[in-house]
């Protein structure tokens, strides 16, 4: 995947947006981020728990605020000026989210609603200083990039865990954090982000993993992972 950066430099948008609109901005984003994927109002309606109807009628205010493009039956996709906004609130969530984990003791399932509630409140001098304090990480605790100050960010080249054919080793790059049966198998089995595991066999829609390199040395068991659990797992191949 070649990486997305923004060349709208710093964003104070988030001083001039209402909350909503922060949110949609958030999500639309994030529904196309790793692949690119068209974002529909009901792929949005379905990931905010809303209507069909309070998208429509968001995604036409955004549309007016020079936020978003979209023409009726299309797919919705972000303007500059939208993706700034994206970008400025993602930088914030995640970087909420790194410091909920390394300094107050959260698991990596608990932080993402309180990131949401935080990442509203906070001034950009917090981020700033946060970004600081947590030493400028480059991913968040379930390796997705964190946006710097100029909120160009970079993605490693991935796939999904379950497209990997056997035999293969893969270096875990992220996990989807809505999907909790994804973060549980990983702290089940003491797999984290970075980890470098083995595709031994996939059985079904399944995959089985081993790992590679002290934890191989020390007689580990391999690791079956449900075809919709791998699926919410990216990697990248190690050469």
């Amino acid at each position: 995947m070649s990486p997305r950066t923004s060349a709208q430099g710093r964003s104070t948008a988030t001083t001039t947006a209402t909350t909503s609109v922060e949110d949609y901005a958030k999500t639309i984003y994030g529904l196309a981020e790793w692949d690119g994927a068209s974002v529909t109002a009901s792929a949005l309606a379905k990931t905010l728990g809303v209507s069909n109807p309070s998208v429509t009628l968001m995604v036409r205010k955004m549309a007016e605020l020079g936020l978003v493009e979209h023409r009726r039956y299309a797919p919705i996709a972000l303007t500059l000026a939208g993706r700034e906004l994206a970008l400025a609130m993602v930088r914030r969530h995640r970087l909420i989210e790194t410091w909920l984990v390394r300094e107050l003791g959260y698991g990596w399932d608990e932080v993402h609603e309180e990131a949401e509630r935080l990442e509203h409140a906070v001034s950009e001098t917090f981020v700033d200083r946060l970004d600081i304090r947590l030493g400028h990480p480059r991913v968040d605790p379930h390796g997705d990039p964190i946006p710097g100050p100029d909120l160009q960010l970079d993605y490693p080249d991935t796939q999904l865990l379950c497209r990997v054919p056997a035999s293969v080793e893969v270096r875990l790059e992220q996990v989807d954090d809505a999907v909790p049966d994804a973060l549980l198998a990983l702290d089940t089995h003491g797999v984290p982000i970075g980890a470098q595991v083995r595709v031994t066999a996939t059985e079904g829609g399944a995959v089985v993993l081993a790992p590679v390199g002290a934890a191989d040395e020390q007689g580990s068991e391999d690791v079956r992972l449900p075809h919709e659990v791998a699926h919410a797992m990216r990697v990248s191949l190690v050469r």
